[in-house]
């Protein structure tokens, strides 16, 4: 099967990227493994990898603290699922607050050299890095968040140790958009964003999709940050959004700040990564969470027993990769009744992607982007570079 044709599959494009609950059950776990199989882009195989006799040493790089809660904390949240599901079989650490670029190879190089395995990196500034290293140590299995080579450029493109992971998070968005979209007043919703890239801009557009769904006059103005994790950043953004006269706001960051500014001007929020809901209980809509725990359990048992299958995983709705987090009180049930009949209408098929071709998808110029009826494949959502009509803001930064 060709990267093309999947639509159920298996990793974006820049950067990183709750984990619901770690106690899974294991039937959940069963069935989200099978789905895995059935979904990778797989290329190159080496199921004669030796089984090792002891615990596998593991390391996960992230861009952020542990407790930023959002990106970072949901990917350490995976992280102690796996140890928890593995038991003795898993040595796990991970490197916080990495950089992006040049010094990533130093950290990548001092986990292997501590006898580290297995590194997962949870940042798309990391991707160049990991794939030098996968060269330079041909034992050791790389597995890279937010990934796009192997979808846009193939597999021949990187090393057959190196993977890439990632999900539907902008499905998740288009029903967070739909929260948001029923809560405006004035039809002006507000979205500060890390970087112009890919990933960030289709979730954007799955967001502004959403909201227009059940409210065609509504209209998304975004502000870009320049950073994943900065909370003086972010407040700065979210402040200027309010003063702009947005009457909601949606934040792509890993920290919940503009869940601050959203309850200091009682103004509704949609957050990122985390359940927000205890903390926020007066502004909160909801958002897309994303369950990393089962993914990270399959792959290094997957390694343990031999099997490594190079692949670039894309989670949906349907395997419960990615999910929502629960609704606030002030989501009406009209507009939760809404919201949970697309997400079931997601999830029974299976695939990503069901809203995209609804209608002709114009971009701010009037273009056609998206044609009624057509399906988008991975590489047209790694290669996304445009908004769609009702977006104000340049999706180049």
């Amino acid at each position: 099967m060709s990267n093309e044709e999947i639509m159920v599959s298996r990793g974006s494009t820049s950067s990183r990227r709750t984990v619901r609950k770690a106690g899974i059950a294991t039937i959940a776990l069963v069935a989200v493994l099978g789905l895995f199989t059935a979904a990778c882009s797989s290329s190159k195989s080496s199921d004669d990898t030796a089984k090792p006799s002891g615990p596998t040493k593991a390391a996960w790089i992230y861009v952020g603290p542990i407790n930023d809660g959002g990106w970072t904390q949901a990917h350490n949240r995976g992280r102690e699922d796996a140890a928890k599901a593995l038991g003795a079989n898993l040595e796990s650490t991970y490197k916080e607050n990495v950089p992006e670029g040049p010094a990533t190879a130093q950290v990548i190089d001092d986990l292997v050299k501590d006898g580290n395995t297995v590194i997962f990196a949870t940042s798309y500034g990391f991707k160049d890095a990991m794939q030098a290293a996968a060269k330079k140590y041909p034992e050791v299995k790389f597995v890279q968040a937010t990934g796009d080579d192997i979808t846009i450029n193939g597999a021949s493109s990187v090393s057959s140790n190196y993977d890439e992971y990632w999900g539907a998070g902008e499905d998740t968005q288009y029903l967070a958009g739909m929260a948001a979209g029923a809560a405006t007043k004035n039809n002006v919703i507000g979205v500060e964003a890390p970087f112009p890239i890919p990933e960030i801009i289709r979730q954007i557009n799955g967001f502004a999709l959403g909201a227009q769904s059940v409210n065609p006059a509504a209209t998304v103005k975004v502000v870009w940050t320049k950073s994943w994790f900065d909370p003086a950043a972010e407040r700065q953004a979210a402040e200027s959004l309010v003063a702009s006269g947005v009457d909601v706001i949606f934040s792509h960051q890993d920290s919940p700040t503009a869940g601050e500014v959203a309850k200091a001007n009682n103004i509704p929020w949609v957050g990122y990564d985390s359940d927000q809901s205890a903390a926020y209980p007066t502004v909160w809509l909801t958002t897309a969470v994303y369950n990393w725990g089962p993914y990270y359990t399959e792959k290094l048992n997957s390694i343990r027993d031999g099997k490594w299958s190079q692949e670039n995983y894309y989670g949906t709705i349907g395997d419960e990769f990615t999910t929502m987090a629960p609704f606030g009180a002030i989501v009406s049930a009209e507009s939760k009744s809404a919201i949970q009949a697309e997400q079931a209408k997601a999830a029974s098929t299976k695939s990503f992607g069901w809203y995209w071709g609804l209608s002709d998808r114009e971009d701010q110029d009037g273009k056609v982007q998206i044609k009624k009826g057509q399906t988008l494949t991975l590489k047209d959502l790694y290669t996304m570079s445009y908004f769609v009509k009702g977006i104000d803001g340049s999706p180049k930064g």
